[in-house]
């Protein structure tokens, strides 16, 4: 740890871990964590001179932030068709494989086109018993669950039940990522 071009030394280090350790966070904050500390190093007695050779740790990608609701505004917008939905998808009649693939290519092609919000029209399902005891309504219960999975998570930055008169129940409002142009 360097502070002002000082190396500290480990007993520097170990009594600021045991004074951070003692401080109570601000009411709201999350503790940081604390950086695990490194390993003793047991070296034998040898003629010959050891290199200890740091790595650094494979840092895993960090979780893409928490989906959002739309905003108030939107909404508003929305209600009084102030704004209008830039792309839609119906996924009516289709199977859930196929439809998880369709919603997955849909969004990925408006992602690149700029899209910002989009409409996928799922269908609210019939009422009564169904034949051959199939489920109803399985898509409009199954997409939310999709749009929360890993492999739309960089798409989707929220989604939410559209108006009445864009499907209500029957359908999802998305509001999709900015794509970023790095060239993968």
């Amino acid at each position: 740890m360097r502070r002002r071009g000082k190396i500290l030394s480990e007993a520097d280090l170990a009594l600021w871990r045991q004074v951070a350790r003692s401080v109570k966070p601000l009411a709201g904050r999350l503790p940081e964590p604390e950086a695990p500390e490194p390993p003793p190093i047991i070296v034998a007695e040898t003629a010959a001179p050891v290199l200890i050779v740091a790595t650094k740790a494979k840092l895993a990608k960090p979780a893409p932030p928490p989906l959002a609701p739309l905003e108030r505004r939107l909404r508003t917008q929305l209600r009084r068709g102030q704004q209008s939905v830039e792309a839609v998808i119906d996924l009516h009649g289709m199977r859930q494989d196929q439809a998880h693939d369709a919603l997955r290519a849909f969004l990925r092609r408006e992602q690149g086109r700029g899209t910002k919000l989009a409409l996928v029209v799922t269908g609210k399902g019939g009422a009564g018993d169904s034949l051959f005891g199939e489920e109803r309504g399985v898509l409009r219960r199954t997409v939310p669950h999709w749009l929360r999975l890993p492999d739309l998570r960089p798409l989707v930055l929220g989604f939410e039940e559209a108006e009445q008169r864009h499907g209500g129940s029957g359908a999802l409002y998305i509001r999709l990522r900015r794509s970023r142009e790095t060239g993968t």
